[in-house]
């Protein structure tokens, strides 16, 4: 379970004489807003400086606007970067483990089977499924994404199915079964932080993403039969036959990926899992793709160090199958710590707290708060760049109101999980964009209305909050405090007099 090393400020938690008003908290954040709109949309810039602007501005406003000391804003950019730690732990170790993978024959393996086992037809909503199977089973939709969605870029090139389209397909089942694990730790995190039984909260979640995961499965089937006609049997086995001309291809590559899931299964952490994926890979690489020696050795950790660059004769498996390594991983790292360090000084400057605060003045009924909580998780993945800070920003901030609405805590878990953790990949400068962006290849938005990007085919992104606000509206699936457990009793003495 992912935990925070700090608990962000809320509005309550800062003296009045301290606390911003509603101008200077907006001041940074619209001019957030628009460094990224005209330097990264507008120029073309990465968005590395744009959010360099961000942190300059946002120093600037609260040392001699607000009166936050430069130590305590010292603070915030350590503690947004120790928050985000995990994940920038988890950057660095995918990246060289796409590496190892590959130069170990597993990634090359896989689409290599997957193009016989798969057709153009089926392709979309298969991805879909299998990752959601897979995601649920580890409890991690960047696992799952980092390395078979690796695998399915591979699969949909060759089946002729556009590779956003493949990665939005990923997302959506990796998301899906991330948020309905009990090994999660976003999960369990917005469980926690709204004072909700883990349990409770997965039931919870089901229904609204289990509809969500059912729409896009139907929207990925007709992709598929639209998008289908741009490979061959001949292309295929022209593929296959670049693959094994480079790679051995047979059981034993599948060692490192056994070893990796069978450890997730197993309950043992991200990390942990992951690096033995590592190890396993490496050695895979030594014993089966050669030479068993000093210098096969040196020649793998050169791998996982530099990344693969493959020389065949069909410059698709080329490009699939280039990957960059430890060092590769350099943009995707720094564009994630310039986010968190953003995120931490809005945090530590009372920013985040009175926008959160502004928000739920707004809120007059129970549609509104659920309205609400989903723009204020929305809002932090945009401003805070990290999936954590939108569940527990709106966590903390919104207890109280819902408290006020007689609503059940699992409303709020739903909401801030719902509207938060699945739209953090639709951000490019948040830490889920930014990485599932560098792993699978495939910018967010691009080209046209973003169409060349993943975002437009990330199904879920749009759909879980949507079906959040109409669940809000309606009255759908809200519920109320003891609701449940009069329920439970009810059917429980209900049961006693059936049996007498």
């Amino acid at each position: 379970m992912a935990t925070l090393s700090f608990e962000p400020l809320t509005y309550d938690d800062i003296p009045a004489e301290d606390r911003p008003t509603l101008l200077q908290a907006l001041v940074p954040v619209v001019g957030m807003l628009l460094f990224l709109s005209v330097g990264a949309i507008g120029l073309g810039l990465d968005a590395h400086f744009p959010l360099v602007w961000g942190m300059v501005l946002t120093g600037l406003v609260g040392r001699y606007w607000i009166g936050v000391s430069w130590q305590r804003m010292y603070e915030g950019i350590v503690d947004g970067l120790r928050m985000g730690m995990q994940a920038i732990l988890i950057i660095f170790v995918i990246y060289i483990l796409i590496a190892v993978w590959t130069g170990a024959g597993t990634i090359p393996a896989l689409i290599y089977y997957g193009l016989d086992i798969l057709s153009p037809q089926i392709f979309l909503p298969a991805a879909a499924l299998l990752a959601t199977l897979v995601a649920f089973a580890v409890g991690s939709s960047w696992t799952t994404a980092g390395t078979l969605g690796v695998a399915f870029i591979g699969i949909g090139a060759g089946l002729g199915i556009p590779e956003q389209m493949t990665a939005g397909a990923v997302l959506t089942g990796a998301y899906t079964g991330d948020k309905i694990s009990p090994l999660s730790d976003t999960t369990n995190l917005a469980a926690a932080v709204t004072n909700t039984d883990l349990m409770t909260h997965i039931r919870t979640m089901r229904v609204g993403t289990g509809i969500a995961l059912g729409i896009s499965l139907v929207g990925y089937a007709l992709l598929g039969l639209s998008a289908t006609g741009g490979s061959s049997a001949g292309r295929v086995a022209e593929i296959q036959g670049a693959i094994t001309s480079a790679y051995s291809v047979s059981p034993l590559v599948f060692v490192p990926l056994v070893v990796t899931f069978g450890l997730a299964l197993r309950g043992y952490p991200a990390l942990p899992a992951l690096v033995a994926g590592i190890f396993t890979g490496v050695f895979t690489q030594i014993f089966v793709q050669g030479p068993v020696s000093v210098e096969g050795f040196v020649t793998a950790w050169d791998v996982a160090q530099n990344g693969t660059a493959p020389e065949t004769s069909v410059e698709l498996v080329n490009s699939l199958l280039n990957t960059g390594g430890l060092l590769g991983s350099a943009w995707t790292i720094t564009i994630v710590v310039a986010a968190l360090s953003l995120g931490g000084l809005l945090e530590r400057t009372g920013v985040l707290a009175v926008i959160a605060h502004a928000v739920g003045q707004l809120i007059s009924s129970v549609a509104g708060l659920t309205i609400g909580t989903a723009a204020s998780a929305i809002g932090m993945n945009i401003l805070a760049a990290e999936q954590y800070m939108s569940i527990v920003v709106p966590g903390m901030s919104l207890r109280g109101l819902y408290d006020e609405y007689d609503l059940d805590s699992r409303n709020l878990s739903r909401g801030v999980e719902a509207a938060g953790t699945t739209t953090s990949a639709l951000i490019p400068w948040n830490a889920g964009g930014v990485y599932m962006a560098g792993v699978l290849g495939v910018p967010v938005w691009a080209g046209n209305w973003g169409l060349a990007g993943y975002a437009p085919y990330y199904f879920l992104g749009f759909l879980s909050p949507a079906i959040l606000v109409v669940m809000g509206l309606t009255g759908w699936r809200i519920t109320k405090q003891g609701e449940e457990t009069e329920a439970g009793i009810k059917g429980a003495v209900k049961s006693v007099a059936d049996d007498d």
